[in-house]
Parts: C-alpha cells; structure tokens; sequence
C-alpha cells in the first residue's frame, strides 16, 4: 500500500465543518510487513479536548501520530480526522493539522526567519505572513536569531522555532510528540502557554511525562508495547501508578 506523504504546495485553509469530533479511530491497525504496531486502537476524540497518548517504546505512539497528520495509511480500520475520511481526504484536513514530531521539519541552509516564510507560503498564507513570523519569533525570544542560519542554532532553539513552525496556520489539530524536548525550565515556560488549551483547538500530546499529561489531559489512551490498547478514556479514569504499570507490562 503506498504510503501518504506531505503535498510541498499551498493548502487550502479550509475550517472544520464541527461535528463535534475532532477525530475517531475505529478498530485502526497498522502493520509494516509482518510487524503491527497499533492493534485495534478505537477512539474518538471531541473538538477541543486534550488526549494524552501514554506507553513504553515500542508501543505506536510516534506512528499513530503520523497517521493522524496523514503521512501514514492505515493498514485497516477506519480513521476520520477533522471531518476527513482517510485515506481518501487526507488533502483536506492537511493544511489544518500542525505535527510537532522528533524531527523539526526545518532547513538547515534557511535562516529561521526563511524556514517561517516558506511554510507561510506552504500554507497559503499572504498579508498577514511577515507579521505572524515577527510574533511567533518574539514570543520564544528568538528575534534576535531571526537572521541566524538554522544549522547554527542549539537544540534548544531550534525547538523553539520549531514550535513556531507548527503554530505559524492556526492549526485546529496540534500533534504533540515530547514537545518538551530539548527545551530547558526558561524555554518550557516559554512554550507551554503557546502549545496550550486554545478555544476550538484539539491537542494530541505524546509524553513520558505521566503525571503531568493525566493533569493536563482530558482523555488518555495508553498502548502496551506492541501497540494494543491499555486504556482508552477519560483521563480521570485511570492512576498514575496503573499508567506506569503499563510501561512496565507484557504486550
């Protein structure tokens, strides 16, 4: 099956039509060859919520992600993002989705400045570009490196800018994956209200961080290694001490 890949284009901004789900899975699997990695993961999350995705390595979490922001297909189930079937819709809901992943999505060859502006372009952004660039710089204190060449930046901000880069479209979907990455206690500080709850925004978030993801979220899913489902649902269902036990578990 050929896999989903991002469209180097602008993308429409088209807003969601509100069914009131942001996103459901419905026994979704995910195998690469013989290997699945998410088995049988159902879920639906309403718009505006918080699901923390809890579980050890080896568990999918990375890969459900990259379902979610249309760079992988399920191998079979069914998975509805911002009112978009995929894989069939995947183009729609795109451009209205932000991926925070491992890698940073950046040019290295680009100012942070530069790497702003392009995915503005990318994401059909006009006017009102150079000004969003200048605030989301100014926010996490890099304007001073505006001008400074990516592959000349710490880890640190290369995160920050990162961050920028995920939230220059108003996403309606934030995908989150150890978004604290790199970030140390003044830089967390500085995020954190940026990639927080917004009115109408939903938010996947991807953590080793137990305890701080079941007071943050709304709903949990947390996968056993191998990537069955542990729990599913809301977040004050399920202890601390049982989200670690899982970690610790039998696939």
């Amino acid at each position: 099956m050929t896999e989903a890949t991002s469209v180097q284009q602008p993308v429409a901004r088209e807003r969601s039509r509100h069914s009131g789900r942001a996103f459901e899975l419905r026994g979704l699997w995910r195998a690469f060859g013989d290997r699945a990695v998410l088995r049988n993961v159902s879920i639906a999350v309403p718009v505006g919520s918080t699901l923390a995705v809890l579980g050890p390595n080896g568990a999918g979490k990375t890969t459900l992600l990259r379902i979610l922001a249309t760079l992988l297909r399920p191998t079979s189930g069914e998975a509805s993002v911002l009112d978009c079937a995929l894989p069939g819709e995947a183009w729609r809901a795109r451009g209205r989705i932000g991926l925070l992943g491992h890698e940073p999505l950046l040019y290295r060859d680009l100012t942070a400045a530069e790497n702003l502006g392009f995915h503005a372009r990318l994401h059909g952004l006009a006017d009102e570009a150079a000004q969003r660039v200048d605030e989301l710089l100014r926010q996490v204190r890099m304007s001073r490196r505006a001008d400074e060449l990516v592959r000349n930046l710490s880890a640190g901000m290369v995160q920050r800018l990162a961050v920028c880069r995920v939230l220059l479209h108003e996403p309606e979907l934030l995908l989150l994956d150890e978004p604290r990455s790199h970030l140390d206690p003044e830089a967390g500080a500085l995020v954190e209200p940026l990639l927080g709850p917004a009115r109408g925004r939903t938010r996947v978030l991807v953590t080793h961080e137990v305890d701080a993801a079941l007071a943050e979220a709304d709903l949990v899913l947390a996968l056993r290694a191998g990537g069955s489902v542990a729990y599913a649902g809301r977040a004050s269902g399920l202890s601390a001490g049982d989200a670690r036990a899982i970690y610790g578990g039998a696939p």
